[in-house]
Order: C-alpha cells, then sequence, then structure tokens
C-alpha cells in the first residue's frame, strides 16, 4: 500500500510498547505497509523527524501520549501535503483518542489504522511557530490537570478533584487580560483559559461541551475571572461542574480565531506540555487539515 512512518515514545504511560511493538508492525506488514520505525530520543524529536521524513511517507503513525501526537501533527503541519495520520495510545490520560473513539488498547488502536478510514479534523495554530491539537490552556487547573496521575484523579472523584486544585483564594493567581474575538471581547483578571477542541481534558469530560465537533472550524473557549470571595469560588466550581453557562465569572463561546494580550508573561500548555511564557498570544483554527485514520461509524 505504501509507506509508514512509525514514531515511537518508548517513555510514554508506562512504557507498554515495548511489549507490543512487534505484533504492531505485523498488523502494518500483513496489511501491506513498508515500515520505517523511528524512536524519539528528546523533546520536539517527533516534530524534527516528521517534518524531515513525513513527505516521503503515504502515513504517519504516532504511539505515545498527547505530547506525541501534538508534536507530531506539528511536523506534519509544515508539509505542503500531509499525509494520512495513523496514532497508537500510550499515554496516561489521552484525551484527543478519547474524543476520536480510538481504543486505549494499542492492538486494537493498530487495527483501526490499517482498517479505518481518513476523519478530517481542525487543527490549532498558537502563534506563528507552534501547533496544538485539542487544548492550549493557562492558569490555575493546568499544572493540577496534567502533574496528577490518572489514578488520583479516579480515587477523588470529578468534583473533589477540582476542589483540590481551588484549595484557597490565597493559592490562586490570576492575570490581568484582554481577549479579542469576533464573538467576544473581554477584559479583566482572570485565572484560567482555555481553547479546545475535544471532548476530555485533562482526563476529564466536563470541563467541555459533549457535543462538541472536531471539524467544524470552531474551538470552545472558557475563561473564568478571579473570584473575591469564598461564595464566588463556590458558584464557579458549581457552575463548571453542572457544566451551566456563563456567569458572572464563567464565559464559555466558540470562535475559530482570537486574540490574547496580558500585562505580564503567562505560562501556556499546549496538549499538556509547555508551551512558553507570553504577553501577545494569536489563536487560529486551521479547518480539517489532518486526515486521522479512525472507524468513521464510532464517532
Amino acid at each position: 500500500m505504501g509507506r509508514l512512518l512509525f514514531i515511537i515514545n518508548p517513555r510514554a504511560g508506562k512504557a507498554q510498547i515495548k511489549f507490543r511493538l512487534l505484533e504492531i508492525v505485523d498488523i502494518f506488514v500483513r496489511s501491506g505497509w513498508q515500515v520505517d520505525i523511528h524512536t524519539t530520543q528528546a523533546p520536539m524529536d517527533a516534530m524534527e523527524v516528521v517534518s524531515t521524513r513525513g513527505a516521503q511517507a503515504d502515513m504517519v503513525v504516532c504511539s505515545g501520549g498527547d505530547g506525541t501526537l501534538s508534536e507530531t501533527i506539528s511536523g506534519m503541519m509544515k508539509l505542503e501535503k500531509p499525509p494520512l495520520l495513523g496514532y497508537i495510545p500510550a499515554g496516561s490520560t489521552n484525551d484527543f483518542a478519547s474524543s476520536l473513539k480510538i481504543p486505549s488498547k494499542m492492538l486494537q488502536a493498530a487495527e483501526h489504522v490499517v482498517s479505518g478510514t481518513p476523519y478530517a479534523v481542525d487543527i490549532g495554530r498558537f502563534c506563528q511557530d507552534r501547533y496544538f491539537v485539542y487544548v492550549a490552556a493557562f492558569g490555575m487547573f493546568t499544572e493540577v490537570s496534567y502533574m496528577t496521575p490518572q489514578e488520583k484523579k479516579n480515587l477523588l472523584g470529578h468534583q473533589a478533584y477540582m476542589l483540590e486544585g481551588m484549595k484557597s483564594l490565597a493559592n490562586i493567581k490570576s492575570y490581568s487580560i484582554k481577549l479579542e474575538s469576533e464573538e467576544m471581547c473581554l477584559e479583566g483578571n482572570f485565572v484560567f483559559g482555555m481553547v479546545t477542541n475535544t471532548i476530555s481534558v485533562g482526563g476529564f469530560k466536563g470541563l467541555v461541551k459533549r457535543d462538541v465537533a472536531l471539524n467544524d472550524g470552531f474551538f470552545e473557549v472558557l475563561m473564568i475571572r478571579m473570584p473575591r470571595t469564598a461564595l464566588e469560588l463556590k458558584e464557579i466550581l458549581s457552575s463548571m461542574i453542572l457544566e451551566e453557562q456563563q456567569n458572572e465569572y464563567v464565559y464559555r463561546f466558540r470562535t475559530s480565531r482570537l486574540k490574547i494580550t496580558s500585562d505580564e508573561p503567562v505560562d501556556w500548555v499546549l496538549d499538556g506540555e509547555f508551551g512558553g511564557s507570553r504577553t501577545e498570544i494569536d489563536i487560529e483554527n486551521h479547518a480539517r487539515k489532518i486526515r486521522i485514520m479512525t472507524k468513521m461509524d464510532s464517532i
């Protein structure tokens, strides 16, 4: 069928790929693919390899967590004509795989790669030099969401976990931010902001709407103002847990492009990885840019 570039992060998750590698490669070869394997050696290695070798491949398949997937797609976005993409989840949360109903079991995911059909998804451009697959975020939940083990999230439960990330007003840092888009203009002190194209963030499905379309050219945006009292904090938590529409503190809207400026550098997280500290952000939706192999009837 063609050439397949297989990008593997051998350290992702619990390094389970080493127990399944030969079986996965066998699935590819039996389906007619000529497989070229590369194991990532350092951060951003997947992006560099895909950007330099991806043009010669008919399909790029990556195995790792959300960060590996993000790096792989960032490399593909540098190509004039991106090849097909396959994904074998191997991380701890695998948010985007969950959105696409890609199996968490590696061999089943590999079968989806060879027997699925291309499904075009939107990709986010972050400023002029970075891309993200499903989330760009800043503020109070980012470190908690991506640094807490999945086992602890499951143990605490959704509401208790959210409270764990917001123990007191004294621990919450706010940023003076101005947000501009065609749909919404906001200005004030915000403790959290999130631009997503997914149904699950950090292993939770309650932070975003469940009817999200991954290929409609729009992002889902969530912004939270700084609470002043414990009562306001409670209202914010209730709004998020119950998935209510925006109120005085919580804003939700959809957009294809937005600009965010801040008085001081803000640390951003892109697909679970550090995205840089910046005072001015431009985010743009590249609609239906990457075609990923999956089962169409399962979405």
